[in-house]
């Protein structure tokens, strides 16, 4: 119960530092590099060599891709019966397709299944996610905006530098293998303060704003992020008769809300960006709830 208090108190407070002006404007982006340069690549070294070798730790990476090709597949397939414009459509490929794997991800699902999920989620996270991001998310936001040309280039080397994904190499080596005391409890004081920071971050974020004529774009993005996106993942799970804690992690990861970096690179982008941020403030709203549903499944 304490965990979700955390994370409903985190989120306002961000909210009403925003609201109050209280932070700079700029104070999310600085928190979220924090989190990222120090508090996700901390927790990435602490929790992964925790994991051993075995097809659990491809049901993850698995699950997060065939999740992000069908609901892009999808997505691209409402837009066109809807006849969304171009704008529109890019927007959708970005927020109702990525997930917010880390951010929202971790504190979530460490509040439903402990702190032995926290290695699935960052694999999920850097493998699935992440990759995705970097690759798929680039492609579409040039693609869909037209402002700039696809660099294979700058994708690789996005990839190849960001701090979590170092980590992430530098502990696969390292899987099996005990840390000294010492360097252990320095890397949980750091990794602890991913949940804080994250969630105010995410509260500082916070868009609530709905225009009204976007509504069905709006209510379509969301029906296929916290509802179908899980959906095919519970399928793929029965399916293949998975029934680990793996397996449950990638579900509930599937079923989180709209990854706040992809709203992000739609507003950057130009590709509608009130109804990105509109779709990621409600979606992180609702899917306090639709995840509680989500858990009676598993």
């Amino acid at each position: 119960m304490e965990n979700f208090i955390l994370i409903i108190v985190a989120i306002f407070i961000g909210y009403g530092l925003n609201r109050l002006r209280i932070f700079p404007e700029d104070a999310a982006a600085i928190l979220n590099k924090f989190v990222i340069f120090i508090s996700l690549p901390a927790m990435i070294l602490l929790q992964i060599p925790k994991l051993t070798f075995s097809m659990d730790i491809m049901i993850p990476v698995i699950i997060a891709w065939v999740v992000m090709i069908l609901t892009a597949i999808l997505t691209l397939f409402v837009s066109k019966i809807f006849h969304f414009t171009k704008e529109v459509t890019g927007a959708l490929m970005l927020v109702a397709v990525l997930t917010n794997s880390s951010f929202l991800g971790i504190p979530i699902i460490n509040a439903y299944l402990g702190d032995e999920a926290l290695p699935f989620i960052l694999v999920y996270d850097q493998i699935g996610t992440f990759l995705a991001l970097a690759t798929y998310g680039i492609f579409v936001a040039a693609y869909y905006s037209n402002k700039s040309e696809i660099n294979v280039q700058i994708m690789v080397v996005k990839i190849l530098t960001f701090p979590p994904f170092i980590s992430l190499i530098f502990a696969l080596f390292f899987i099996g293998t005990p840390f000294p005391d010492v360097i252990l409890k320095v890397l949980a004081t750091l990794a602890n303060t991913i949940v804080p920071l994250a969630l105010v971050a995410v509260g500082l974020q916070l868009q609530l704003k709905l225009p009204g004529h976007e509504i069905k774009p709006f209510g379509m993005a969301l029906l296929i992020k916290l509802v179908i996106a899980p959906m095919i993942a519970l399928t793929i799970v029965k399916i293949a008769g998975w029934t680990s804690l793996a397996a449950n992690v990638s579900v509930m990861e599937a079923g989180m809300a709209p990854m706040i970096t992809a709203g992000a690179m739609a507003s950057l982008s130009g590709l509608a960006p009130r109804l990105s941020s509109a779709i990621v403030g409600y979606g992180i709203l609702f899917s306090f709830f639709t995840t509680a549903v989500l858990f009676k499944f598993i």
